[in-house]
């Protein structure tokens, strides 16, 4: 083997150094992990820090935190793995001071400990904040579809639900026509196959039963969706197909691209999520004027409205929803508000007043047209009906200066997408396909929670650097 590198003699006797310490690098991570764990206060967060007087003794909350800490910054999430990892790894065996945890009782801390786990998470983005990471005040939110353990086929909706009694319907209707073709028939293989489809017919019926019995179950539940691994999963929408899983909100800082705060809901729909997200984050971040970019998924009067009286600046698209434009006919764009007058100007410029208002989902709505319709020469490319009516929300203002505000800034879009979607896509690369490991609302929430304690802690140390990191944890 002359000409290349070549190992030592497995049988050469070698001198280790005295100490494990020497075996980690100054700068190494995982010592940044060992300081900000020692620095918490983990009873003030739930932890059970007070053992037990009988039995056997417990694990040390430390140690534990410790190891999902550097499991998950290093895409070790199994409790499993965790458990091989402690006994051959040379960083945790210098964590945990070669304690060597079985899974189950490193799955139990995580399952046990959820509140506690999130707490601490918030505690290292108020660190950030403590190191002045948040200074702009300007933060990107988005939502992002999370698989959970729950395949798409023990989902159950009224629709699939209707579907699948359909295909059974035809696969019966079928059997029984070739069992009557069979009955036609005489002779020995006749028989075991008229006895074969029967079987089959059989299974089946088994099987309208016990959906059936899922259509009972679904009836009784407001959103009208069964789940059977996972009962807290839902069937969404994502690019286009659609998944059985969790929605994951955060919001995530402009310049650094920290995640301030997130959330794990099972609702699909990003609609109303846009002001509570935009609150915590300005309470986060400590903040009076907070500036929020979102995609036009969050677009709604109220949400943008409710931001505006908390002093949050929002720059958001408005979605292109306008059913007179989808026939070729005038938009709401072409129309005019004058404040002055509180009136629209057509395209044609013939003044459309206030005529009433009315109620609509628990928005005051103002009612205005033109009494020049009739005789108007634009007419036809603006209603087909008598008038062209305009409906105008008590607050529109709000939306229309939200609107300007975009115009104003274009590239606010692209700072959003180049912003809070590199989170998502890093920490579902770092799950892997399945995505979620746990079951459950809470169950899921804490595993997201140490998902992004782990991107944050690798973000900071990226800008920052781990010895700086460790004296500020200290300090």
């Amino acid at each position: 083997m002359k000409r290349f590198i070549e190992g030592e003699d497995r049988s050469q006797a070698t001198l280790f150094p005295d100490q494990l310490d020497d075996y980690i690098a100054e700068d190494n991570a995982v010592r940044a992990i060992d300081v900000f764990v020692d620095a918490l206060d983990l009873s003030t967060k739930g932890f059970k820090v007070i053992p037990a007087k009988t039995g056997r003794p417990s694990y040390h909350p430390i140690l534990m935190l410790k190891l999902y800490i550097y499991g998950y910054l290093n895409r070790i999430q199994s409790s499993r793995r965790l458990e091989q990892e402690a006994g051959r790894n040379i960083e945790l065996m210098w964590l945990l001071g070669r304690l060597s945890p079985d899974f189950k009782t490193i799955a139990d801390f995580r399952k046990d400990n959820g509140k506690a786990i999130t707490l601490v998470c918030r505690d290292f983005v108020l660190l950030c904040r403590k190191l002045d990471l948040f200074s702009g005040a300007f933060v990107a939110i988005d939502g992002s579809k999370f698989k959970a353990q729950n395949h798409r086929d023990l989902n159950y909706t009224r629709a699939k639900l209707k579907y699948r009694k359909k295909q059974i319907d035809k696969s019966i209707a079928k059997y029984l026509g070739k069992i009557n073709k069979a009955d036609q028939r005489e002779g020995p293989r006749t028989k075991l196959n008229v006895e074969e489809l029967n079987d089959k017919i059989a299974k089946l019926k088994d099987e309208v039963d016990r959906l059936s019995d899922i259509e009972e179950e679904l009836e009784e539940i407001p959103d009208k969706q069964v789940s059977k691994t996972d009962p807290d999963a839902r069937s969404m929408r994502s690019r286009g197909t659609g998944i059985v899983g969790y929605n994951v909100q955060s919001t995530v800082d402009c310049e650094h691209h920290i995640i301030v705060d997130h959330e794990v809901t099972n609702s699909g729909s990003d609609r109303s999520q846009l002001s509570p997200m935009a609150k915590k984050a300005k309470q986060v971040i400590g903040t009076d004027d907070l500036k929020v970019v979102a995609d036009r998924g969050y677009y709604k009067g109220e949400e943008i409205l409710e931001c505006e009286k908390s002093g949050i600046i929002t720059y958001l698209p408005k979605p292109q929803t306008s059913g007179s434009q989808a026939k070729g006919l005038f938009g709401r764009g072409d129309f005019i508000y004058n404040d002055e007058t509180d009136s629209y100007e057509c395209p044609a410029g013939k003044q459309a007043i206030y005529r009433h208002s009315y109620d609509e989902k628990g928005k005051l709505m103002r009612r205005y047209w033109s009494s020049a319709c009739t005789e108007c020469s634009l007419k036809s490319k603006c209603t087909t009906g008598k008038n062209r009516r305009i409906s105008r929300w008590e607050h529109e203002a709000v939306l229309e200066r939200a609107e300007e505000r975009l115009a104003q800034n274009p590239d606010m879009m692209t700072i959003r997408k180049s912003t809070v979607e590199h989170p998502f896509g890093t920490i579902k690369s770092w799950m892997g396909a399945t995505h979620f490991q746990m079951r459950r609302l809470n169950n899921v929430r804490t595993e997201m929670a140490l998902h992004v304690l782990a991107y944050n802690l690798k973000r900071v140390m990226k800008i920052i650097g781990i010895i700086p990191l460790m004296e500020a944890m200290r300090a």
